[in-house]
């Protein structure tokens, strides 16, 4: 029993007490360095495999559109509910460290799986659905469960009095998350051909990086403080929440009305704990407008899959794809002109525009729909079983859709060329602006979400509290679920009211800030120790008195 004692004493020591080597004379430690290029490369990993998702669904698995958008938006989801299972088993039982380790490990079974679920000669299209959605479960787990971990497991490497130095660690931590986004966007262009997009090119270098993660994690090992396990954290919040709500039920009129619904808990469980789900409690009710913004900004996304669809399905392109470029998705395509042709002769007529070869059947045939260069084309070649004709096209300009009617006349081949969809008018460099405020408000709200999430949970909670801020990004992408496709409505109406409902929030949301009163969760310590001593103090007293009057008492009969 003694033993275990100081093994305890000695894990809680080397947690609390050790002080880590810093970076170059700062106040930074050196371990963080490790986990800030871990969080590198598991975004990079994650953001490589997310990038390239919906038109993996859309041209390998041959899915639709809307259920490429489902499946999409219902994985994004679970990516975030997951964060709360990390953190109870961070909390609870295994310790960050661990926990970050083992669903490391999970996360890159993950990807390999997807990853031979993506090659042809592994099964029919069934083994590849199943293959492919047992690893997006899989990675969904890991990554999900990895998030909270890993900021609260930095957050603790600081000394108690550097909380400057830690709130620019946030900062720095979401730099790497977005750093290893960009490195995937821009490296992957030089590495990996179009067509091999959605093959296994691709997955060989997230596999790479997510295994990288790994090793670099634990590299750090002895440099780490290591909190140890709170105990069964979950259990003991749920059990204390139970006893209090069923206390209030069936004591309320007959004892005192009481400050808190939580303090009919005191009769069985430490004001301590109390006190911190109280504080838990008290955050949790302020994220509870927040997922709206997350719901707006993945408005992005949808936009992005619709016209990923259009384009793929249409033309041949030249794309270059991130779904978190920089700082926020992005996509630049270099799209052509799509060209058809009826033929309403009555001879068959092979059309030549540039360098491709269009064929029209007779007797009102239509030619198939395809992408040529812009550019004037004024000696466009139409050939038919007896005779050869020359036809002035003029301009085919950037994102137009034309369709040319061919008519046989008395004086030869006439045409009539229609625009169905107009030429591109509105530069692109107008969607700059947008970026730039829509980039400005993510930075400041996830940096801010993130360091104010650890600052104000107790010790025992600081994972579970981490992912409750990120579940309002799958709540988030729930709305997006319902009302986007499920309401059927236009996509510029999805917007307005989006960002109508956003507006709402916001007023919302700004009236319970003004009335929310910071906490320092380390003061906890303080406090109850004291009261710990103080307890111990009347014991000690209550213990001699007790033996007085019990060698004062008169003995009594044994019966």
């Amino acid at each position: 029993m003694g033993k275990k004692k100081d093994k305890d004493v000695d894990a809680e020591d080397h947690g609390k007490g050790q002080r880590s080597p810093k970076l170059c004379g700062t106040n930074y430690p050196v371990s963080i360095a490790f986990i800030v290029v871990n969080e590198f490369c598991e975004r990079f990993s994650y953001y490589g495999m997310k990038a390239v998702l919906t038109l993996y669904f859309i041209h390998y698995l041959h899915w639709d559109k809307n259920l490429s958008t489902a499946v999409y938006h219902a994985f994004s989801s679970l990516c975030y509910f997951t964060p709360l299972l990390g953190a109870v088993i961070a909390d609870s039982w295994l310790g960050k460290f661990r926990t970050v380790i083992y669903l490391s490990i999970v996360y890159v079974i993950g990807h390999v799986v997807k990853s031979v679920g993506a090659i042809p000669d592994v099964g029919d299209s069934t083994v590849h659905v199943v293959l492919s959605m047992l690893g997006l479960v899989l990675i969904a787990f890991g990554t999900g469960g990895i998030k909270p971990c890993v900021a609260a497991f930095g957050g603790d490497q600081f000394d108690e009095e550097h909380t400057e130095e830690r709130r620019k660690f946030f900062s720095i931590f979401y730099m790497s998350i977005n750093a290893g986004s960009v490195l995937w966007k821009n490296g992957r262009n030089l590495v990996i051909p179009v067509d091999c997009i959605c093959e296994t090119n691709s997955s060989q270098h997230v596999i790479n990086f997510a295994s990288i993660q790994i090793v670099v994690f634990i590299a750090g090992s002895g440099l780490y403080k290591k909190s140890p396990p709170e105990g069964n954290v979950l259990v003991r919040v749920c059990k204390c929440i139970g006893f209090a709500i069923r206390n209030r039920w069936n004591n309320s009129k007959k004892s005192p009305k009481r400050s808190h619904w939580l303090d009919w808990a005191e009769e069985k469980y430490p004001k301590r704990l109390i006190q911190e789900i109280k504080m838990v409690f008290r955050v949790l009710v302020l994220y509870i407008p927040l997922p709206m913004f997350w719901a707006l900004f993945d408005q992005q996304v949808k936009c992005y899959i619709h016209l990923i669809s259009f384009v793929f399905s249409n033309t041949q392109i030249i794309v270059s794809i991130s779904l978190k470029g920089p700082i926020h998705p992005q996509m630049k395509i270099l799209i052509f002109d799509f060209c058809r042709f009826i033929n309403t002769h009555t001879e068959n007529i092979n059309i030549t525009v540039g360098t491709e070869e269009f064929y029209a059947a007779a007797d009102y045939g239509i030619s198939q729909n395809i992408s040529v260069p812009r550019g004037e084309y004024n000696g466009v070649v139409c050939k038919t079983n007896s005779d050869q004709y020359l036809i002035d096209l003029g301009l085919l300009d950037f994102g137009a859709f034309y369709t040319v009617i061919l008519s046989k006349e008395s004086n030869g081949l006439t045409f009539k060329k229609m625009e169905d969809i107009q030429a591109n008018n509105i530069h692109i460099a107008w969607q700059v602006p947008q970026y730039v405020f829509i980039t400005a408000g993510e930075v400041m709200f996830s940096i801010t979400g993130l360091e104010f999430s650890y600052s104000q949970a107790p010790a025992s909670m600081k994972s579970v509290l981490q992912a409750g801020w990120l579940m309002t990004v799958a709540f988030g992408n729930v709305i997006v679920l319902i009302v986007a496709e499920g309401a059927g409505m236009e996509q510029w109406t999805e917007f307005l009211l989006f960002a109508g409902l956003l507006v709402a929030v916001s007023i919302i949301f700004s009236i319970m800030a003004y009335f929310y009163t910071y906490v320092d969760p380390d003061q906890l310590d303080k406090i109850f120790r004291e009261d710990t001593d103080d307890e111990k103090v009347e014991s000690s007293d209550g213990k001699k008195n007790e033996a007085v009057s019990l060698t004062d008492m008169p003995k009594q009969t044994k019966m």
